[in-house]
């Protein structure tokens, strides 16, 4: 499985299955987390990720990898009650996801969008 296929199973497994079972599978020990409002390691999250909403969503979108580094621009629907489109950035070393960063903003839909285009998915 190369870095790309990893990033995807995981991160499907945890938003999409919500299977907190894969931070233990795909994580490494030493996760080391750069969003600001997330403390390193992968205990919040596993207890974050069963408080998502029942309507929430992940649906990812266009994946790039370079080497160790894994991108995925995705959309959370219903993330604290607002559609939100991120880029995720992940790096793996020795088949576990080490370290995370994450770029989001609120969606605006086309119609809103001062250029009428999309934010999500790529086209």
């Amino acid at each position: 499985m190369n870095n790309k296929e990893l990033v995807l199973e995981a991160i499907t497994a945890v938003f999409v299955n919500r299977d907190i079972t894969a931070f233990d599978q795909y994580f490494s020990d030493n996760y080391i987390q750069h969003n600001p409002g997330i403390p390193n390691g992968t205990d919040v999250l596993k207890q974050f990720v069963p408080t998502l909403p029942e309507n929430f969503n992940y649906e990812p979108g266009i994946l790039t990898e370079n080497g160790n580094i894994v991108m995925i621009h995705g959309r959370y629907e219903n993330w604290n009650g607002k559609n939100m489109i991120a880029v995720d950035i992940f790096k793996v070393e020795n088949g576990k996801i080490t370290e995370h960063w994450d770029v989001m903003q609120e969606e605006v839909t086309a119609e809103n969008s001062a250029n009428g285009n999309a934010m999500f998915p790529i086209q």
